[in-house]
């Protein structure tokens, strides 16, 4: 069965679950549309281009989706980038950033045509040294600003891996001027779950002033980071009072410029977070000495966030909605401490209940594993009123597939 009619449109996901079994992540295309026109509506005054930051969803249908819809794509790996093509991007419509790769990984992007951002000074120098002005060149610049919602995510600060340090730019200016590198952008990421224009603005005057010294650019990059409600109560990034705050001075730096340049964003959290649900099925209800314990098909090998961000995911029991409300530990099936959440108030599970994870669309497939030798989980998109299963559950035979026996 590759999709099915939706016809419970009370409880569209048990019918899914039903269908395809679980683990399974579910995905609302409207939803992502819904997101990727607030940001696009936010930023109308300007040259806007967005790039859908493919390390947080990167099933091949969502990415032909965001890419129908006027995206571009943010690749941060030369698979990232392969895969891009083979969703239909032009290669021009592509920026590949990577971080600590090798020259030959870059030359693959270049043979590839798309958008290069180099942020490492030894790899600018052995760009120049090979391509001198023959290939354009966005710098990824490191603006030593502390912001984003967790250490982990958090990648503009001084103790970064991320970028060329602003403190370096006299460096970088030689390297510049003696190979005749051409510059055409400049490239920020402070980090994810930012909450504040001021940290994008503080981050912004640093590259405007940066960008004296390159006259042939054709836009700025800001990353992205903007934030989403994982709970009630959440603070969110409100993207029309940032879109203000930035228009504004992004129009007066392009007046000082003397040309109006393209704005560039990298969401991703924020393009498909909301549109995800992730099922699991309830296998026991274990009782300890001060603990009840759900235990369900899954585990941090499908879902790690919240064992690696110490994410929160709202946790409800679509079996039984109306059951009375209880106190219970999550938790997965991996022989490791992969507790999903702790402490929840849930309507009460049964054994073989499904259980549904809010907010699942951003970093959960992708990061998913075969830690425990466990399969990974069956994808479904809910696309013009159906559900189409656009990733097969794993086999057996995915695990072996790439062994080699020499042992008998």
């Amino acid at each position: 069965m590759s999709s099915i009619q939706l016809k419970n449109t009370e409880q569209p996901l048990l019918e899914i679950a039903h269908a395809f079994g679980t683990p399974v992540y579910i995905y609302i295309a409207d939803t992502i549309l819904s997101q990727y026109s607030k940001l696009t509506r936010a930023f109308g005054e300007l040259k806007l281009k967005i790039k859908f930051a493919c390390k947080s969803l990167n099933n091949i249908n969502i990415l032909a989706l965001l890419k129908n819809a006027g995206s571009g794509l943010d690749a941060v790996s030369i698979q990232e980038v392969w895969l891009g093509l083979e969703a239909g991007f032009k290669p021009e419509d592509i920026l590949y950033t990577p971080n600590c790769v090798s020259m030959d990984e870059i030359t693959s992007a270049i043979d590839a045509g798309v958008q290069i951002n180099i942020d490492t000074i030894s790899i600018l120098e052995q760009f120049g040294h090979r391509y001198g002005a023959s290939v354009p060149v966005c710098l990824r610049i490191n603006p030593h600003i502390l912001a984003g919602g967790h250490t982990k995510i958090s990648t503009g600060h001084i103790d970064s891996k991320f970028g060329i340090s602003i403190y370096q730019m006299r460096h970088v200016l030689r390297i510049i001027k003696s190979n005749q590198i051409r510059v055409n952008g400049l490239h920020m990421h402070t980090g994810s779950d930012i909450l504040d224009a001021g940290v994008f603005l503080q981050g912004a005057e640093l590259l405007f002033d940066t960008a004296q010294h390159f006259p042939d650019l054709e836009f700025i990059d800001f990353g992205s980071g903007f934030k989403v409600a994982y709970k009630d109560g959440d603070v969110t990034t409100d993207v029309n009072a940032l879109a203000k705050e930035i228009t504004r001075h992004f129009k007066t730096f392009c007046s000082t410029y003397g040309r109006e340049l393209e704005l560039w964003f990298e969401p991703g959290k924020y393009l498909v977070s909301e549109s995800g649900t992730f099922l699991v099925t309830t296998n026991v209800i274990k009782q300890t000495t001060s603990t009840v314990f759900v235990g369900v098909n899954s585990g941090q090998n499908h879902l790690l966030r919240p064992m690696f961000y110490d994410a929160y995911h709202h946790i409800e029991n679509i079996s039984n909605p109306a059951g009375t409300p209880r106190i219970y530990t999550v938790v997965g099936y991996i022989c490791e401490t992969d507790t999903f959440g702790w402490d929840r108030k849930i309507a009460e599970v049964r054994e073989g209940d499904i259980l549904s994870f809010k907010n699942a669309g951003a970093y959960g497939f992708t990061m998913s594993s075969n830690y425990n030798s466990r399969y990974r989980p069956a994808e479904v998109l809910m696309y013009q009123g159906k559900a189409h299963l656009i990733r097969e559950r794993e086999t057996m035979q995915d695990i072996l597939k790439n062994q080699i026996r020499i042992i008998s």
